[in-house]
């Protein structure tokens, strides 16, 4: 797979030791390695940093292992959306609306159909979502 969107849940799976590991996890796993680009919106390094240190306070990591998966993250070299926010919003808004997700699911739904690659994802609701509109996925 050449390109992919990775969302925040299925970066976090992979990396949090005490998670479930899941066919679609080392799918996910495997499609990383493969991967030539990895898309994400905006918010994402928020979300995965937000994640990490709320494992820390759930005692599931230190912060010594939370600074270590930021760091497997940076050599990830995700790539950031370039598109402005206030230019997808509408149609994030919509697919949130349309498909009953939160706005920042519906940023990885837009982002994956914008650019015609895989989703990558843990979150059943926004997989299905996805693969109504025949996007792959991967979760």
């Amino acid at each position: 797979m050449r390109c992919l969107v990775l969302d925040g849940s299925a970066a976090l799976a992979f990396v949090l030791r005490d998670e479930r590991v899941t066919a679609g996890a080392r799918a996910v796993r495997a499609a990383l390695e493969e991967a030539e680009r990895i898309l994400v919106p905006g918010h994402w390094w928020l979300e995965v940093v937000n994640g990490i240190v709320v494992a820390e306070r759930r005692k599931r990591l230190t912060a010594a292992a939370g600074m270590e998966i930021i760091k497997i993250f940076r050599e990830l070299d995700v790539e950031v959306d370039a598109e402005p926010a206030a230019d997808v919003v509408e149609r994030v808004a919509s697919l949130a609306r349309e498909k009953n997700l939160s706005a920042y699911d519906a940023a990885y739904l837009e982002l994956a159909v914008r650019n015609g690659v895989a989703l990558a994802s843990q979150d059943k609701a926004l997989l299905g979502a996805a693969a109504s509109f025949g996007v792959k996925t991967l979760g």
